[in-house]
């Protein structure tokens, strides 16, 4: 379907690519991976372009069709929904344009007998054929499934595009391209904007898709459910493995090891030659010899290792003086856009230490409550900040805010102090950035690049309460790795909106769901709350949240709805009463099995009554509260069953 032969590209005198070559083949889902900068985006912009290569060539086959998802888009306003996604249909828009010219004037003349009168008779005919063959009668229910697919509600169909955030946008671009049905589909970056329950129908779509697939993703979970191909970049040219991301992994080990074997083996014929020119180079009757062997070493094809582990960001957070015990106590906080409610009447409070995860559907209220905890919107009730709280945050589109205009370093050394403005250098290295990279343009940089220096830029401030919205958005695998290295080293208060289960897991001490408009707090990891959900995974946690509420149930009346509202309310105060309590016994009982296994504090402990008596209590009590939690958490199921 296309190949790829002898590819170079070169900028400024610096190779990208050198020599690349593969086949894409009817049936492929490949995912195009690397560090970051490497030119994953560039390869898709050339494939779909079939141009902006120095050498080489990209053949399509005759009448294939390539869609191409780009991280960058350009909506025209004044279109809604609807009529945009209608864009990935031009030949029907054209036929019934056609048919519409024609139907007017079939009506409206009179010449029955005419030859232009029959030739439009057989115009409308074959093009009705064409529009029937082509879907013209059912492309708006294709419409329908797939923005429905991509989480959008029938309401937003007849909305402006204008109307939507960036991330929503994006989401009306893929529905375009996913709709053209092209032959070779090129996604970059497909799932930064989605929700897990979107990102599931995306990756049921794939599979099943019947034309090729070549994708840009730093999601692990759903390369592995998407793709049976992958394609590395790396040192400009390109490895090809007949495997999904984690299989990749375990092959690309094998192929490292035996680079630096083979790597090691030149280093010392390289050091053996070096030897010899030296010991013969001033011999007038070896001086011949000497130069041959110079000229051996100049044409010798040096083995280049790429070992990711070699060059990783590596980034303590400064911090600030400790905050107050309570650094933030949210009273009666409620937020509505327009009419609709997005948190009613929150109540929480955060506590030195505490590390916590935001998890939900997109548009429960996460992102909101973040932006009015660092006063980003307005809202009602009140937020009060802790003594000596000292707050960073990371937006979603932190990248997009930097400008353009400055280089990497100048965009450091401008929110540096005095203190650190010299190791400017030093803390751009952390964060892949060296050499002559400094002195890029943030212009030219990669998505993935402009978040590492927003993460750069932000984290130069100490501080004490960290706030970050998806901050994994288009880092690298590798990056995210060592990212979370960092949060889990943090001393201070952690506030964190992901959805991305491997980035979460170990990272955080809470987790706040948000579902069906309400906000709760489960103590432990994520790992720990999807287990109390009794699911695998995150997906299906999307997914169940569907299957809580009772298609059939009956619509409440206002009295009726907030006397639900309150019972539901008050069920979940008593839940995370009790969870807190859960975790208060728990940590006793760690403590005393800590003292018990102790020989020292274990003899003294033997002798005291009250010790063992105590100590059994907690037992009981655990079991007591962890049969409460049971029934109330069973309770509010059924609560929220009756919300129609």
């Amino acid at each position: 379907m296309l190949t790829l032969q002898n590819i170079g590209v070169q900028f400024g005198g610096e190779v990208l690519f050198d020599d690349l070559n593969f086949l894409v083949n009817k049936g492929d889902r490949i995912g195009l991976v690397g560090k970051n900068g490497a030119g994953k985006s560039t390869l898709l912009k050339i494939i779909f372009s079939q141009s902006g290569f120095t050498s080489g060539s990209v053949s399509l086959h005759k009448e294939k069709i390539i869609g191409y998802l780009s991280q960058d888009i350009d909506f025209e306003s004044g279109c809604t929904v609807l009529e945009e996604s209608e864009k990935a249909f031009p030949r029907i828009k054209f036929i019934q344009k056609e048919l519409l010219f024609i139907q007017d004037q079939i009506v409206s003349r009179t010449d029955y007998e005419s030859d232009s009168y029959l030739d439009l008779i057989n115009k409308s005919t074959e093009f009705e054929h064409e529009l029937n063959l082509i879907g013209g009668y059912t492309y708006h229910s294709n419409i329908e499934k797939v923005l429905f697919g991509l989480g959008f509600k029938s309401e937003d169909f007849q909305n402006n595009t204008e109307t939507f955030s960036g991330g929503w946008r994006m989401r009306i671009e893929l529905a375009k391209v996913l709709l053209g049905n092209p032959d070779l589909l090129l996604l970059d970056e497909p799932t930064n904007h989605l929700d897990i329950e979107s990102i599931v129908w995306l990756e049921n779509f794939l599979k099943s898709y019947s034309g090729a697939v070549l994708l840009v993703s730093h999601d692990r979970a759903f390369l592995d459910q998407v793709t049976n191909r992958t394609i590395e970049i790396a040192n400009a040219k390109v490895y090809d493995y007949k495997a999904p991301y984690t299989r990749y992994l375990f092959l690309r080990a094998e192929r490292i090891e035996q680079q630096l074997s083979v790597q090691k083996n030149q280093e010392k014929e390289i050091k053996r030659t070096e030897d010899l020119i030296d010991k013969f180079r001033y011999k007038a009757s070896k001086a011949s010899f000497a130069q041959s062997l110079i000229k051996k070493l100049d044409k010798m094809d040096r083995i280049e290792v790429d070992n990711n582990s070699v060059k990783k960001m590596n980034f303590s957070f400064p911090m600030s003086k400790p905050s107050g015990k309570v650094v933030l106590e949210i009273q009666a906080l409620s937020k509505a856009y327009d009419d609709k409610e997005i948190i009613s009447n929150l109540d929480m409070e955060i506590a030195r230490g505490d590390q916590l995860a935001f998890v939900g559907q997109n548009g429960q209220g996460k992102t909101t409550l973040l932006k009015c905890i660092i006063g980003h919107t307005d809202f009602s009730g009140t937020i009060k900040e802790g003594y000596n709280v000292d707050l960073s945050y990371f937006a979603q589109n932190q990248a997009e805010l930097l400008d353009s205009t400055k280089t990497v370093l100048s965009v450091i050394e401008d929110v540096a102090d005095d203190a650190l403005r010299h190791r400017s250098r030093d803390m751009l290295g952390s964060f892949l950035f060296s050499g002559e990279d400094v002195d890029k343009k943030v212009s030219v940089l990669s998505g993935g690049e402009r978040s590492r220096l927003a993460l750069c830029k932000m984290l130069l401030q100490s501080s004490n309460l960290l706030v970050l919205d998806e901050p994994t958005n288009h880092l690298d695998i590798s990056s995210k790795e060592v990212l979370k290295a960092a949060l889990r080293a943090y001393k201070g208060t952690l506030i964190i909106v992901s959805h991305d289960r491997d980035f979460l897991a170990g990272l955080t001490n809470k987790v706040v769901e948000f579902r069906d408009g309400f906000i709760k707090t489960h103590i432990g990891d994520i790992n720990d709350y999807l287990g109390l959900r009794k699911i695998e995974s995150m997906r299906e946690l999307e997914k169940r949240t569907k299957v809580i509420v009772n298609p059939v149930a009956e619509p409440l009346g206002k009295s009726e709805r907030k006397a639900l509202d309150k019972d539901i309310k008050k069920v979940s105060n008593q839940l995370s009463k009790v969870e807190g309590q859960i975790s208060d016994l728990e940590a006793t009982i760690e403590s005393n099995d800590k003292d018990l296994s102790d020989p020292i504090k274990s003899s003294s402990l033997l002798a005291d009554e009250t010790f063992f008596k105590n100590y059994q209590s907690s037992k009981d009590s655990l079991e007591r509260h962890m049969e409460n939690w049971g029934a109330l958490e069973e309770q509010l199921e059924k609560l929220l069953a009756k919300r129609p």
